[in-house]
């Protein structure tokens, strides 16, 4: 099977130096015709030169890389209410996740961990709806990215034939892959197993499709376990010597609930090498796990800052929400400010790069520009 690797890109987005501004983009998919405005409002004082006031602004993220618009089972939260909660927050960028993974569509159950021996399924049905939703939405101050969710990583021709579906019913929509589970412990009581190590070296022709397309690739792999902290290392480190070229993210740090408790020198000190040897590597912040296992802690957060600011153009900010039905806008916030609890402590070009979006503005091709932060 070949698919075309001429994938359409966004068009270009050019956002004026400042957080309040305006941006027009065209995004096109099969059921969209035309190009949308998207417009950030304005405050009575910006203009094309304004700069970012930490002092005054506030320190959360406006770029959300990780957000589920869909939950694992059970009722959602609808589409528009989902954006309008990006809206009040101020987040002006998001990357919208379906659930790859998902109960069964006839399951009562709402979160796997609440169900164990609930099997879980890799499925299009969540792509199809974020897809649908955003070719009818009406959102006029989120740019929206959407992300293919459905990969069975264990079947790589199956990766292929999602994609060829995708490309026919939706040319030029999706710009991102992922989340992705190569790794997630929290799934092994539903069904869901490591892929075989040997298995990755398969994927060569869905990640050559992937290069091409300049499209990047979120993986949630699990670093291991408090009783052994790098159980499974050689999953992602396979990863990254078979497909230096792509674009990788690493979800989450390689953290997990299964995993809360790290030297942080071995854990630094991992990142690190893989950082100096894979200069396309990329490391997802997103989820209040990290932030409870590090980032709320003062000596673990002052251990990690170093790594931050050397490498800051490496790190993604996201949430981690998953949208269903029973959320409210209170607990979106509480995410957003869990996750972006490390960033008000950021300098100022770490903060610039992560929160303000310039590193998801130049992972993308996006035509934009984060705002400058206003000198003290």
């Amino acid at each position: 099977m070949r698919l075309s690797s001429s994938f359409p890109t966004l068009l270009p987005v050019t956002l004026y130096r400042t957080r309040l501004s305006v941006l027009v983009a065209c995004f096109a998919v099969a059921a969209l015709a035309g190009c949308r405005a998207i417009s950030i409002p304005s405050g009575p004082d910006a203009h094309p030169d304004a700069c970012y006031d930490r002092s005054r602004e506030p320190q959360t993220a406006i770029v959300d890389t990780h957000v589920h618009f869909l939950p694992f089972g059970g009722p959602t939260l609808p589409f528009e209410d989902m954006v309008r909660y990006l809206e009040r927050a101020g987040v002006r960028y998001a990357n919208i996740y379906g659930i790859g993974q998902s109960l069964p569509f006839d399951s009562d159950c709402a979160y796997y961990l609440d169900c164990p021996g609930e099997l879980v399924r890799p499925s299009l049905k969540n792509d199809f709806l974020n897809a649908l939703s955003v070719a009818k939405g009406s959102s006029h101050k989120v740019h929206l990215t959407l992300s293919m969710t459905f990969p069975d990583l264990e079947h790589s021709r199956s990766v292929l034939e999602g994609m060829a579906v995708l490309d026919r019913e939706f040319p030029g929509a999706f710009r991102w892959m992922g989340e992705v589970n190569l790794v997630k412990q929290a799934l092994f009581a539903n069904g869901h197993a490591p892929v075989p190590i040997e298995v990755i070296a398969e994927w060569e022709p869905f990640m050559k499709i992937l290069r091409e397309r300049g499209i990047p690739m979120a993986i949630h792999s699990d670093l291991g376990n408090n009783a052994s902290p790098t159980k499974y290392v050689a999953w992602m480190q396979e990863v990254l010597h078979l497909y230096p070229e792509n674009k990788i993210i690493w979800m989450h740090l390689g953290l997990s609930r299964e995993l809360t408790r790290i030297d942080p020198n071995l854990h630094i000190g991992l990142m690190q090498d893989w950082f100096d040897a894979y200069p396309l590597l990329m490391v997802d912040l997103s989820w209040r796990v990290v932030d409870d296992a590090i980032f709320s802690t003062p000596a673990m957060r002052d251990a990690y800052l170093p790594l931050l600011h050397k490498y800051s153009q490496r790190f993604l900010p996201g949430s981690d929400f998953v949208a269903s039905a029973e959320t409210r806008f209170a607990h979106y916030r509480a995410e957003l400010e869990s996750t972006s609890r490390i960033l008000r402590y950021l300098d100022d070009e770490a903060f610039r790069n992560i929160a303000l979006g310039e590193n998801f503005f130049r992972l993308l091709g996006i035509e934009a520009s984060a705002a400058e932060i206003c000198a003290n």
